[in-house]
């Protein structure tokens, strides 16, 4: 169950309340009165009544003249919930809200400070997990890393045709990428001066982190399934599959080795890494974007169905 909050003005916020208390999966509609901005309505509907409810407030022109909120329900029982996610079609887990994903994508694919500095760390920390041949370590890395946001949210722009979101998720990878490798190279320059690692670290040596520059078909197959996992696992916020996502596609820990490959002159491992991790972006992208494909064509079939069986019923 999502909890709606509406802040608009009194003429749009009446056939608000009188439009939702009719929408099919929509429960406790009301009016919480006036407030500083407008007037309010609340309500709250099972997760399956996304799409129709925001498409109904979008048509309303809410976003244009107030705002809307939506809250997830962890906890809610009774029997107005049965009797939403009874009315509602399909499966809240297998619904796609295209405004929850828009908005949770555009902010994890913004070039900001802490997107700069998750990224650092996380190459950080996999240079040193190579270095150490650590491959805990480099789960590490994989999880600090913020990249699959920014990842998500190109898939996102590209189906929404949401240009914005797709130039800040370019630029957020085009600078922070480059940004971390940089400073991953600076900091082994001064470890090797200071004699902590040699060409030696990485000479054979690393061989439980060697999958990281030996790109090959099942990197290819890797970034695809984990692309696709990682999408589902946005589309239906289940956020524990999210994190076995990051641990699973190796673009962190590619850019820490290409980093070190640079310092300590080894050209092969250098350019292999960059070619894993090239994969490894492209395979995500597409695998997501083909993932919302499917979620949303299948979401459409379940809605006309819904549609058809309601409309034969009242005949």
């Amino acid at each position: 169950m999502l909890h709606l909050r509406v802040v608009c003005p009194p003429d749009i916020a009446q056939r608000v309340e009188a439009e939702l208390r009719d929408q099919v999966g929509v429960v406790g509609v009301r009016s919480a009165g006036p407030s500083s901005s407008g007037y309010e309505v609340v309500a709250d509907f099972a997760r399956e009544a996304g799409g129709p409810v925001l498409a109904l407030l979008h048509r309303l022109q809410v976003t244009e003249h107030g705002m809307l909120s939506l809250e997830p329900l962890d906890t809610a029982i009774g029997a107005l919930v049965d009797q939403a996610e009874r009315d509602a079609p399909g499966e809240g887990a297998d619904t796609l809200i295209w405004d929850e994903l828009s908005t949770r994508t555009g902010e994890d694919s913004t070039l900001t400070g802490s997107f700069l500095a998750f990224m650092v760390l996380a190459t950080v920390l996999a240079a040193i997990g190579v270095v150490t041949d650590s491959p805990v370590a480099v789960v590490g890395a994989m999880v600090v890393g913020p990249e699959f946001g920014a990842l998500a949210g190109i898939a996102v722009g590209l189906l929404r045709s949401r240009w914005g979101i797709v130039r800040r998720a370019i630029v957020a990878l085009g600078v922070g990428f480059p940004l971390a490798i940089v400073v991953t190279g600076l900091l082994a320059l001064l470890a090797r001066a200071a004699g902590l690692i040699s060409p030696a670290n990485i000479e054979g040596a690393h061989r439980e982190t060697d999958f990281i520059y030996h790109p090959g078909w099942f990197s290819l197959i890797t970034a695809l399934v984990a692309g696709a996992a990682g999408m589902l696992s946005l589309t239906s916020s289940k956020s524990a599959a999210l994190v076995g996502v990051f641990i699973s596609v190796t673009t962190i820990p590619a850019a820490g080795n290409a980093a070190v490959g640079v310092v300590l002159s080894d050209a092969y491992e250098t350019w292999q890494s960059l070619a894993q991790l090239g994969i490894n972006l492209v395979g995500i992208t597409v695998a997501a974007v083909l993932t919302l494909l499917i979620i949303e064509r299948a979401s459409r079939r379940t809605q006309s169905r819904s549609a058809m069986s309601k409309s034969s019923s009242t005949t």
